[in-house]
């Protein structure tokens, strides 16, 4: 009977123990930034300014499949210049294709409502900072099409980084070579469950990239750094325990627009209408704590 009690009372201590290790060793703080793809946000310009839809023009809110980031900066303030915050996640690049591009084959692509990316809080340095910075590499997305009539569902890739090198990628059964670098505005599109597959190129400076810093703050042509305030500073003081989580959360509202050539706010390319943007339209962040 002894003995039996000893055993007993040897499990509980070591069960004790155990506990008291962990709770005196919880595990480090993370920054977690999460992406939200929101189709009913504000619609911004590239001033930050709501817009509404040119004339002639028509759009479509598409339905995400995956979205990727080239660069993630916390800024501290409206004067702060570009990378000149704390850059928190940077893309890898290559040289392969010529000038320095995105390495499409290196990208995390994510859905909506999904962490796009985790580190530890103390590989970050103090600071305030009241404005997030996130640069759109890549965006996967279903659009309806007018053809003869009859509506199909496509699915465009959409290359809205400065310069992305891409191998190859396929839509569907459809693959796309590319073994190359493509510039800001290159898309591909396949219809589903159709034989028919087709690519282009927006131009130059037609993708919006929605920046209230335009004036003290602003980014270089043909870059998807889309710019947004915090509802309140966000301070980091190296003294965390907890996460903190951020979601990034884009305006996809009526982000898909064209040209039209029949005024029925159906997009038909057989009959020439034509793709003049596919970016974001505003970036609202906040986080918890």
């Amino acid at each position: 009977m002894n003995k039996l009690v000893y055993i007993v009372f040897t499990l509980l201590i070591t069960t004790l123990v155990s506990c008291s290790d962990r709770d005196d060793n919880p595990p480090p703080p993370n920054l977690i930034v999460k992406f939200t793809l929101d189709p009913n946000q504000v619609r911004l310009n590239n001033f930050g300014q709501q817009v509404s839809i040119p004339p002639t023009n028509a759009t479509q809110t598409p339905n995400f499949r995956g979205i990727s980031s080239h660069y993630i900066e916390l800024t501290p303030n409206a004067n702060t210049p570009l990378f000149g915050g704390t850059i928190v996640y940077y893309a890898p690049e290559t040289t392969l294709g010529g000038e320095t591009a995105i390495d499409f084959s290196k990208c995390k692509i994510i859905g909506n409502n999904e962490v796009f990316l985790e580190i530890p809080l103390a590989t970050l340095g103090k600071g305030t900072f009241e404005w997030l910075r996130v640069s759109i590499a890549y965006q996967n997305y279903d659009i309806t099409v007018k053809h003869q009539n009859e509506l199909y569902t496509g699915t465009v890739a959409s290359f809205v980084g400065f310069n992305t090198y891409i191998t190859d990628f396929s839509i569907e059964n459809n693959i796309f070579n590319i073994n190359g670098n493509k510039p800001q505005g290159f898309w591909a599109f396949a219809l589903q469950g159709q034989p028919y597959a087709s690519q282009g190129q927006t131009l130059a400076g037609a993708t919006t990239v929605p920046n209230p810093l335009f004036a003290s703050s602003p980014i270089p042509s043909n870059s998807c750094v889309v710019t947004g305030k915090f509802p309140a500073p966000l301070t980091i003081t190296g003294k965390e325990t907890e996460d903190i989580v951020i979601n990034a959360s884009f305006s996809i509202n009526k982000s898909f627009e064209w040209k039209e050539v029949t005024f029925d706010s159906k997009f038909e390319p057989s009959i020439g209408e034509t793709v003049v943007d596919m970016g974001v339209r505003g970036l609202y962040p906040t986080f918890k704590k």
